[in-house]
């Protein structure tokens, strides 16, 4: 188990910036997931860690030790791709004892390796069989075992499971956090994602065009994004997101216009009268039907979706701004009826005009 520390890293191709002096610390047995939207450069982040992308500025260290100019082979770190990469005409076992045999390794240690690998990953019984007759997850599995027997000192994943159908994403998130908590091994996975994210991370690392924008545990991230951004690409369905305004100050904070009421809201910063506002609210803490709070009014429902547990309601209020409504279990409602809306103020946020959060209720 090995520390991994980001100084200042930058990665130019020409005079263009796509990472911009990332910092970042992980501590040993840590599970880090890197998330963003496409293009954030989460992926060429990963690919500089691994060595197969240069660093153009700053300083990677492993375990204490400069990484920059060592090549990927001398880092200690095995990396699963997207794509399985197996080779179709060798076996499961010869897959994942070919890099070991390259090392010159002896033929009893790889057996060691490679049976010890198979069984953390029940795929013991698959070892004579060839790629072709695997599944996805269980190809996976053995990308996976292929990197296990290297016995790194950091796991690399790239977005692994991309390929897979739904209900093997399922099996094989779980088998991932399993072995995560079996070797206690450090581990960096990137996803888009943030199912992924939440489920198997021990800290989030939320990217946007190669910077930072937070980093925390899924919980902290979820409950206290720290701007519009973080708000609303983690959490589905996203944050709901109302224009509001200030109409006045007090001694303890200000207060805002929101569906034709003043509601008082305790600031630590100043905010100028007339300022506009975005109040966030996940739509789990949106009330319907008089189930107290702060009123928004009628919302007219524009669409649902039935997921059996969960029902998922679309609409818009007076003034037209869209709103959307998780509601537990199922419900008889249909598109053009009208719900009576309300938010719990104790899981409100406010951003500036800039995405910045200001404060929110649950914090004050």
């Amino acid at each position: 188990m090995t520390t991994l520390a980001l100084k200042q890293v930058q990665k130019r191709y020409g005079a263009v910036e796509i990472i911009r002096g990332v910092d970042l610390q992980i501590g040993s047995g840590e599970f880090v997931v890197f998330v963003g939207p496409s293009g954030c450069g989460k992926s060429t982040l990963l690919r500089m860690i691994a060595g197969l992308e240069p660093i153009s500025g700053g300083e990677l260290a492993i375990g204490g030790a400069r990484m920059n100019e060592k090549a990927a082979s001398e880092r200690g770190i095995a990396m699963v791709f997207q794509s399985y990469a197996l080779y179709p005409h060798m076996s499961v076992y010869k897959n994942m004892s070919f890099g070991l045999e390259t090392m010159r390794m002896p033929k009893p240690e790889i057996d060691k390796r490679v049976r010890k690998a198979a069984e953390i990953l029940q795929i013991t019984q698959l070892l004579e069989r060839k790629p072709k007759q695997l599944s996805g997850g269980q190809r996976q599995r053995v990308a996976i075992g292929r990197a296990i027997v290297r016995d790194p000192k950091i796991f690399l994943f790239d977005e692994p499971l991309s390929n897979l159908d739904a209900e093997l994403r399922v099996q094989t998130r779980v088998e991932i956090a399993k072995l995560h908590a079996d070797i206690g091994a450090t581990m960096i996975y990137v996803t888009h994602d943030q199912v992924e994210a939440m489920t198997l991370a021990d800290r989030i690392v939320v990217l946007r065009a190669g910077r930072i924008e937070q980093q925390g545990s899924p919980l902290e991230i979820y409950n206290r994004p720290v701007n519009r951004f973080v708000a609303g690409f983690i959490g589905s369905p996203k944050m709901n997101f109302l224009d509001v305004s200030v109409v006045g100050r007090r001694d303890d904070g200000v207060v805002i216009g929101l569906a034709g009421a003043d509601v008082a809201v305790p600031l630590v910063e100043r905010v100028e009268i007339g300022a506009t506002l975005s109040l966030g609210v996940r739509p789990e803490h949106i009330r319907a039907n008089g189930a107290g709070g702060i009123a928004l009014g009628t919302m007219t429902i524009t669409h649902i979706e039935h997921l059996g547990g969960q029902t998922i309601i679309y609409g818009r209020l007076p003034d037209k701004q869209a709103l959307i409504v998780a509601m537990e279990g199922q419900t008889l409602l249909n598109t053009g009826e009208t719900l009576n809306v309300s938010i719990a103020p104790e899981h409100c946020h406010l951003f500036d005009a800039e995405g910045r959060r200001l404060a929110d209720w649950a914090q004050a």
